[in-house]
């Protein structure tokens, strides 16, 4: 008994053609591959910086100088600290400066006749030079007092410990949220205009040469649409997910992923909003690419498509507290503000489900929508349309 093949969905089709066109694409290729480099070297650079020893020579004039270096040097070396101090001992103030000033010693510390003390550089001094002396000053001075007091430091500091909490969040990810959000918001403003443009210039391409006249006798319109953002979206998840996973393996081999276990699940989540997201606005980019007659159009009628990219932009980089929850329920904007969150605090599946689910809905809708201005404009000759003028024409 013999058996026919399915055919293969005209959609599929026309999405298979967006995908190896651009996969072909010299530029397309060269500016992903360049920005996989940039980003395995900010990572490697990071990861040079985090590693990189801090050593200082410090010229002192006695004892309790070099007690102070000491301190600053075990303090530096603690818990896995790469900042060293040496103290190099002078017979007086000018020998001290005069080894600063040959590039001998980074710094002098002195003392006159037991007063303030004075951390002397050449041109400039170091952020973290006069912290690590300034923190082991105050713990040699605590010591020295606390010894005529006739009690110790720890006694005088009983009842001064302190910690910091945020009732809502995480206050170990709160520098982690801040940067993963901008890296989101980022990528997703970045991604979204690139692969949104590329519809809207194909869109009108095919418009001005008449080759969606003759698509049109073969296949129906909104399988034409369908495909075109369905491929352009399948681009736009490769490339993330290429970025994603760079970099997190990048952070994996550098030995600086301490936090890449937090990062990972709001990375997956980021993908998966973002889908939703360009959906979106894929959907948007082709209406305005049928509805111009001319380059010039797409610049003139993408002002509403990109306004909502830049708050999305914005709401994953400035939004907190109730803002931001408000924020990751509203399509488009969630794409970054979810994964935001997740990284800020926990947040319950029930909300991420059912943002998600607003996101999916108001694709579904936009497309649908879509696919009806496609249909009644992408025919049209002649000058640009808008939107109510397009709504206006016989399918």
């Amino acid at each position: 008994m013999s058996t026919t093949a399915r055919p293969t969905p005209p959609w599929a089709i026309v999405t298979l053609r967006e995908v190896m066109v651009k996969a072909r694409d010299r530029s397309y290729l060269i500016s992903t591959l360049v920005t996989l480099v940039l980003i395995v070297g900010a990572v490697v650079f990071n990861a040079y910086l985090s590693t990189k020893a801090d050593e200082y020579t410090v010229a002192v004039t006695d004892t309790a100088g070099s007690a102070v270096v000491a301190i600053a040097h075990e303090t530096g070396q603690a818990d896995g600290g790469n900042t060293s101090y040496e103290a190099v001992t002078t017979d007086s103030t000018d020998e001290a400066l005069e080894l600063v000033k040959s590039g001998d010693a980074e710094a002098a510390l002195t003392q006159e006749n037991g007063g303030t003390w004075t951390l002397t550089g050449n041109e400039e001094l170091s952020g973290g030079l006069q912290q690590g002396l300034a923190e082991a000053l105050r713990a040699h001075a605590l010591a020295l007092n606390a010894t005529d007091a006739g009690t110790t430091p720890e006694a005088l500091l009983d009842g001064s410990e302190f910690a910091t909490a945020l009732l809502d969040g995480n206050t170990e990810n709160q520098f982690l949220a801040q940067f993963a959000g901008f890296v989101f918001a980022f990528l997703f403003y970045m991604a979204a205009i690139v692969f949104g443009m590329a519809i809207a210039t194909s869109v009108l391409e095919e418009k001005q040469n008449r080759v969606v006249e003759i698509l049109a006798t073969a296949i129906p319109i909104r399988q034409l649409l369908y495909g075109k953002v369905a491929g352009n979206t399948i681009l736009a998840m490769i490339q993330l997910a290429l970025y994603a996973g760079a970099a997190l393996l990048t952070l994996t081999f550098t030995g600086t992923a301490d936090t890449v276990g937090t990062i990972i699940p709001a990375s997956g989540w980021f993908l998966v909003f973002f889908l939703a997201g360009f959906l979106i606005l894929a959907s948007a980019w082709a209406m305005i690419g049928s509805m111009a007659s001319r380059s010039e159009d797409l610049n003139n009628s993408s002002g509403p498509v990109l306004t909502v990219i830049i708050v999305a932009l914005f709401g994953g980089l400035f939004a907190k507290g109730q803002v931001l929850m408000i924020a990751s329920f509203v399509p488009v904007v969630s794409s970054v503000a979810m994964p935001v969150r997740m990284l800020s605090g926990e947040v319950p599946l029930w909300e991420t489900l059912v943002s998600l689910a607003l996101a999916l809905a108001a694709a579904y809708a936009l497309l649908r929508f879509g696919e009806k201005i496609y249909r009644r404009a992408v025919m049209q000759s002649g000058g640009a349309l808008t939107l109510r003028k397009a709504m206006k024409l016989e399918q």
